[in-house]
């Protein structure tokens, strides 16, 4: 059986139905759909992390269909329809690609002169700042606080770089992590728990200037530490249950040296 958007879009309009339609999607709202929006974007990158194709087309449709529930809700606003999102989009493409579309529209594509990667992102800045220069506001405004944490740290970071706030060498950033990391230390000894998370913020804030130095996506190289402890702590738990012992009946010095086996198997 074959589908189209337009298909997915009259389901969605089905869905939100104030007669016949599913209560759940009744009462979403663009707030309350927002963070479903964002689970389903970490479960596309979950997918692609396990190279696993079919798990990736299923979770880029759950994707999809966050955005075609958006936008039915915009509709049902007045405010703008899906046809209003991908027309922004296209217009938004064309534009920021004049090195592939030279008059921006898809009839001249073929027709530009060789360009560099690095001329690409030169232009690409200059369209995007071009773009904002008719909407005052700070620098970091640019930067979307819906954003996980640690990403938003590291655009912030970029963003701040590019105007020269930052260091050209990796070695500072070491020595403010071990600077943070004082800090911390000094605040569980004397000081509030809304001063030791304050004080947590700062060295996460610098981990992430790290991996930004290093050009490693913190979120991605947390998400791979998640899943080697979920695949040594598995294997903890396989052995303990052949042996027939409980978790809870372990020594942190039994747990531990399982663990190291676990290393050891390349877990």
């Amino acid at each position: 059986m074959s589908f189209t958007t337009t298909d997915l879009q009259q389901l969605m309009a089905m869905l939100r139905d104030r007669q016949h339609g599913c209560p759940w999607d009744q009462k979403q709202t663009h707030a309350t759909i927002a963070p479903y929006t964002i689970e389903e974007a970490y479960e596309v990158m979950d997918a692609v992390l396990q190279q696993d194709p079919q798990h990736l087309c299923e979770e880029l449709g759950d994707l999809l269909f966050q955005v075609v529930f958006q936008a039915q809700i915009g509709a049902e606003n007045g405010d703008f329809t899906f046809d209003d999102v991908v027309r922004v989009l296209m217009e938004k493409m064309l534009r920021r690609h004049p090195h592939v579309f030279p008059d921006g529209t898809l009839s001249s594509f073929g027709q530009a002169a060789e360009i560099t990667e690095e001329q690409i992102s030169e232009n690409w800045q200059r369209i995007k700042a071009a773009e904002k220069a008719s909407k005052p506001q700070h620098l970091l405004d640019a930067v979307p606080t819906g954003m996980g944490p640690l990403e938003q740290a590291v655009k912030i970071q970029k963003t701040a770089a590019k105007v020269g706030f930052d260091w050209s060498e990796v070695a500072p950033v070491f020595a403010k992590i071990r600077e943070e990391l004082n800090e911390l230390e000094q605040a569980y000894q004397h000081l509030s728990q809304d001063e030791v998370e304050a004080e947590l913020g700062d060295v996460l804030f610098a981990v992430a200037n790290l991996a930004r130095h290093s050009r490693v996506s913190p979120d991605v190289a947390l998400g791979r530490t998640n899943r080697k402890f979920r695949h040594r702590f598995a294997y903890i738990e396989q052995v303990l249950s052949g042996r027939g012992v409980a978790l809870t009946d372990c020594s942190l010095e039994q747990l531990d040296e399982l663990w190291d086996e676990a290393k050891r198997q390349g877990l």
